[in-house]
This record gives structure tokens, C-alpha cells and sequence, in this order.
């Protein structure tokens, strides 16, 4: 049994789902990896992780509209304030979505469907560097 750890680096441009599979497949190869199990861990409260079809755009453009609405900034009820009206609808998408992510690894690829992508969402406006904690065991 082997373990393996990386942290990847994602920058946003601001909300929205931003792919990011393709980095994690280049690092499996690398580490040489035949089976096992991934896990990802968005070490931020304000982002979220997902899989999502990666197919269609208009998939990751209905997510972020149905989220506006879950969620809207500048609603009055909000206590939490001091870092700007997206900042707690950021922290509500993030609680309503996933911080963590396990996918199994079969013959040295990730066992994703085939529409299926790795995705950092971004709840705030502004521009970040979001960081990915990657951890993988098998063999």
C-alpha cells in the first residue's frame, strides 16, 4: 500500500465552476498510481468541490443561476457582513455543496462517468487562489 500527497492550486477569475480534472488525471500518472482512492479537500469556507457533467456549458451556467437564487447577495437577514455582501452567500453555497470529494482510482485513471468532471466552485466575486489538498493510498 502507497500514499501520495499534492496541493493544487486553482485561480478564479470570481464565481463560477472552473474544471480542473485534467491536473489532478497529469498528477495520478506521475505518481505512477494503478488503483486506489482519491480524496480532494477545498481548504476554504467560501468554495466548494463538485463533479459535473463537463459536456455542456449551459450545465455549469444553470448552476451558477440556480445558485444566485438559492443564495442572493445583499439580503438584509444576513448578520455576517464585514467581508462584503457575497461573503455569506458564499459560505451558504459552500455548506450546501461539498468541501470534499472521493473518486476511485481503476487502472491508473480516475473512475469518472463519461460526461463527468472535477470542478472548484467559486462562491465569491472577486479573484482568488483557491487550494486543493490531494491525497491518494492504493497501490
Amino acid at each position: 500500500m502507497r500514499q501520495a500527497t499534492h496541493s493544487i492550486t486553482i485561480a478564479t477569475r470570481g464565481k463560477g465552476l472552473y474544471e480542473f480534472t485534467g491536473e489532478v488525471e497529469r498528477w495520478l500518472r506521475e505518481q505512477g498510481v494503478r488503483t486506489g482512492l482519491l480524496t480532494l479537500w477545498v481548504r476554504h469556507t467560501s468554495a466548494s468541490l463538485t463533479v459535473q457533467e463537463n459536456a455542456d456549458p449551459d450545465v455549469v451556467r444553470d448552476l451558477n443561476d440556480f445558485f444566485e437564487r438559492l443564495a442572493p447577495e445583499d439580503d438584509p437577514r444576513y448578520r455576517h457582513t464585514l467581508e462584503g455582501p457575497d461573503d455569506m452567500p458564499a459560505h451558504i453555497r459552500s455548506a450546501l455543496t461539498q468541501t470534499q470529494l472521493s473518486i476511485p482510482v481503476i487502472g491508473g485513471r480516475l473512475a469518472l462517468g463519461t460526461w463527468q468532471g472535477l470542478y472548484l466552485f467559486e462562491h465569491r466575486r472577486r479573484a482568488h487562489r483557491r487550494s486543493v489538498a490531494v491525497h491518494w493510498i492504493g497501490e
